[in-house]
């Protein structure tokens, strides 16, 4: 029988969404009216991110880069284009807030392996696409123990280290550390792929 039944963490994801969108709800607003408007009426950024067994869903964040292109119409440099808002929503991983969405809709838990890009399906090996055995979470194993600082190959033994050892005391522990990395500003100042190379696969 499996320790960590779906249904009660699906629950407790539910429940702990929901209660977090009502205690930030005051601050998402703030933010979604000041990203509208340094973002020409675009507060959030939506993408497709390939979740639980590989099915594709559409993430939500908030958008913390604006669309302006050099005189080829080409997208500036994430440099140039994030705004002040989005670098601050950044440093303390509020752009996640809408994240919360995703996990009351069931695409998302609070804990798992990040969502990735469709792209990667092809390329990941037969241990390394294990990590879909679980649905995506907000934070994961690999996030706590060196989101960016790590190589593909590490993050994806994270995760599914992860999917072996699933449990609520892991998912609570994820949850603290996470917690504390967000507030003293260790591996949460960036997104998952700007520090990061394209993931191409891994050499055999």
């Amino acid at each position: 029988m499996k320790l960590y039944p779906d249904l009660i963490k699906r629950f407790f994801d539910f429940f702990a969404a929901l209660v977090g969108l009502l205690i930030v709800s005051p601050l998402l607003l703030i933010l979604i009216i000041v990203l509208a408007i340094s973002n020409n009426g675009k507060p959030f950024f939506y993408q497709l991110r390939s979740g639980k067994n590989g099915k594709l869903f559409t993430i939500i964040k908030l958008k913390t880069m604006n669309d302006k292109t050099d005189s080829e119409g080409n997208l500036l440099p994430v440099m140039y284009r994030i705004t002040k808002t989005g670098d601050f929503c950044r440093k303390y991983s509020l752009d996640e807030i809408p994240q919360l969405i995703n996990i009351l809709k069931g695409d998302m838990s609070l804990v798992g392996p990040r969502p990735l890009l469709p792209k990667y399906l092809p390329l990941y090996n037969k241990t390394q696409f294990r990590r879909h055995e679980v649905t995506p979470g907000i934070t994961g194993w690999a996030q706590v123990n060196g989101r960016n600082a790590i190589s593909w190959e590490q993050k994806f033994e994270y995760d599914v280290h992860y999917v072996d050892n699933q449990s609520f005391a892991l998912d609570l522990k994820i949850i603290f550390m996470t917690i504390d990395k967000v507030i003293n500003r260790k591996d949460v100042n960036n997104s998952e792929n700007d520090d990061m190379p394209i993931f191409t696969g891994t050499k055999e």
